[in-house]
């Protein structure tokens, strides 16, 4: 867990499409945006900003996706939690790997991902107030 807040988290995703990619999560179990309060929409908004600034920081990708998927049906893992991913990515990033072989290549272990963002992450609180 990268940022354990009362209302919204950040973490690394433990089955992540690139290095670095994050999932912004409300800590209520809401299946769409509507149903977080504004409090919520407004504070998810920041941590998705300072996640996107952060790993621009930490490193250095050629460009971000940014998105949440809401419904089994359009790819939700945890359709009654919603979250966004935050994930950095490179050009060329994409291979032939997943098609073929059903295997994802890292270019960074998950533990060294959080390594380098561990320290990032720690001055949010200071950062969003």
């Amino acid at each position: 867990m990268l940022h354990t807040g009362p209302l919204a988290l950040i973490m690394l995703n433990r089955y992540p499409y690139n290095s670095g990619h994050l999932m912004v999560a409300p800590r209520r179990h809401v299946a769409s945006p509507e149903l977080l309060s504004r409090e919520e929409r407004a504070l998810l908004a920041e941590l998705i900003a300072f996640s996107v600034k952060h790993l621009r920081l930490a490193m250095n990708p050629a460009g971000l996706n940014v998105g949440v998927n809401l419904g089994r049906a359009a790819g939700a893992g945890f359709a009654e939690h919603m979250h966004w991913h935050v994930v950095p990515r490179w050009d060329g990033d994409t291979n032939f790997m997943p098609a073929i072989g059903s295997t994802r290549v890292l270019s960074q272990h998950l533990e060294e991902t959080y390594d380098l963002l561990a320290p990032h992450f720690k001055a949010i609180d200071t950062a969003l107030s």
